[in-house]
């Protein structure tokens, strides 16, 4: 077997045709879903960007104990075992967060991996003293805030406002895109014909491809950027600030349009790809899977992006479509079952044939490419600090703890690190040796203190405290507009969101903190560390 998994990020479900979407023309991922088998339920897990990759990996949820950080020693990831089985894996990304602190051990799980530089504030060329003057000519404070740069003249992080340095890069490597065989999407799917051009007659690989875009700032090709035009004249607007909406109309049409010409941007290199299936005759021995890590918001719910709000349908609820090329008989077919992120790794290691270790929660979906037959009776899904989502596919509930600050809570790693830092000494400084939990293979871990300031919430120094609680039904309302009230539903969703707990092994202060019935200790767990010391 052979498999290429393509992962995009921040990709709207909505944005699809295949899903229902009409604002953006996507004629390659609504040809992808004639060919494949679409799944119509298909939910995140852990968020933001690096804890939904180690739900990929590990196919468990981690929100529960720790946030964003790198693969544990103790972690089962698909791509090593996949390797130990003799399938040989490759990653070709552009994502930058492999590459800070609180990625490490991701790449290093594949056996070889191709870099694409320049995403984000990743630096595509590096000037030392940016023209920043120019570029506040440019660029809107509102999205790139330069104003909040230091009045110096070499730009360090060490002494710039985080957010403003980082955008200060991406202008930087915007100055370096002259053609669009420079922009990272467009390397990307370089390497991987180069890849394919180079392996199509070997057998048992397994290649990731997988693309930042269209993740914020939304910078595509001038051709893309025509066919979305909205005839806003102002500054440059394409990196929202994950706020409340305040914007204009015409502003959100910006950058809703900017957003727009990049998923078209996606969806014309994915044609590339299918295209290359097509010619090559890869259909008949290569598995194809399509999804991305989770949505974001473009001002509907009045939120731009994805941290601080509930995890509306239009980031926790994505697309998902997988071809197998010995269930070519199930083409077009949609599938209606719950399914979410941990599933994928079940499903990678079930395609090559490869034991799934005892630590998965996720469920292989090989099986749904013949029936639609229910796997989860509900999921549920959140941030480390923040609120949970549970779903039944009927009814979505956002549950929000009586005490917003997270004071109370904990992280429990063996790899302590932050997005793009290691714990700061006040923070190890709390360190306490806990229990092993059920997924640590008997190894003890570190719980660490959770300092609010070092939280992935707001992700630009805000809280959540106008947030509430709330249900909704998903068939009478998908955009969840019309909070229900219904006390019995509630308690019934909140019971699920403690059976989910139970089934993950969390820390017991979790149940505390969202006021949740406490199960039994984990005896076998707690017995094994007895042994052990």
């Amino acid at each position: 077997m052979k498999t290429v998994f393509v992962l995009f990020d921040s990709l709207n479900r909505l944005a699809l045709g295949a899903y229902g979407g009409n604002a953006i023309a996507t004629p390659n991922f609504d040809r992808f879903a004639q060919k494949a088998v679409t799944f119509d339920r298909h939910y995140v897990g852990s968020l933001p960007c690096m804890p939904a990759r180690r739900d990929m990996h590990t196919g468990r949820l981690n929100f529960m104990h720790r946030h964003w950080g790198p693969l544990e020693p103790f972690d089962d990831s698909f791509a090593r075992t996949l390797s130990k089985n003799g399938v040989y894996t490759h990653l070709i990304s552009d994502h930058l967060h492999y590459f800070e602190e609180g990625g490490w051990g991701y790449a290093n799980a594949y056996d070889s991996f191709d870099y694409i530089k320049g995403q984000e504030y990743d630096a595509l060329k590096v000037l030392v003293s940016p023209p920043i003057e120019r570029y506040k000519e440019k660029f809107d404070n509102r999205h790139y805030a330069f104003d909040r740069l230091p009045q110096t003249a070499n730009l360090t992080r060490g002494n710039s406002d985080a957010m403003a340095w980082k955008k200060s890069r991406a202008a930087v490597s915007r100055d370096f895109l002259k053609e669009e065989a420079d922009f990272p999407t467009a390397k990307c799917f370089s390497a991987a014909f180069e890849f394919l051009d180079l392996n199509t007659k070997a057998n048992d690989w397994f290649l990731q491809l997988e693309c930042f875009d269209p993740h914020e700032p939304f910078v595509a090709p001038e051709r893309f950027k025509e066919a979305y035009d909205s005839g806003y004249e102002g500054k440059v607007l394409d990196w929202p600030m994950y706020e409340e909406a305040s914007n204009s109309p015409q502003e959100i049409a910006e950058i809703r349009g900017n957003y727009a010409a990049l998923v078209a941007m996606c969806d014309e290199y994915f044609g590339k790809l299918l295209d290359y299936f097509d010619e090559n005759d890869l259909w008949k021995d290569t598995s194809l899977v399509l999804t991305t890590d989770h949505g974001f918001l473009l001002s509907e719910h009045e939120w731009w992006g994805k941290n601080r709000m509930p995890y509306y349908e239009e980031i926790s609820h994505i697309p998902l479509m997988v071809w197998h090329p010995d269930h070519g008989a199930q083409s077009g077919v949609r599938r209606g079952c719950l399914t979410q992120t941990p599933d994928l790794m079940p499903t990678f290691l079930d395609l090559h044939g490869c034991e799934i270790p005892s630590s998965v929660t996720g469920t292989s979906l090989v099986s749904l490419l013949t029936e639609d037959a229910p796997v989860h009776e509900s999921v549920v899904l959140g941030m480390f600090g923040g609120p949970v989502c549970v779903t039944d596919g009927t009814y979505s509930y956002f549950h929000y703890p009586e005490d917003l600050t997270g004071k109370d809570l904990s992280l429990y790693t063996l790899m302590p690190a932050h997005m793009r830092s290691h714990f700061d000494i006040e923070e190890l400084k709390t360190i306490e040796l806990a229990a092993p939990f059920d997924f640590t293979k008997g190894a003890p871990v570190l719980k660490i203190k959770l300092d609010p300031k070092n939280s992935q919430l707001g992700a630009d120094g805000q809280d959540f405290g106008d947030c509430v609680s709330a249900l909704y039904g998903l068939n009478s309302d998908p955009r969840q507009e019309r909070p229900i009230d219904d006390p019995a539903r509630v308690d019934g969703l909140i019971a699920k969101i403690g059976d989910h707990f139970a089934r993950h092994d969390a820390p017991i202060e979790l149940y505390a903190h969202f006021g949740l019935k406490q199960p039994p200790p984990n005896q076998e767990a707690a017995q094994q560390y007895k042994n052990k010391t």
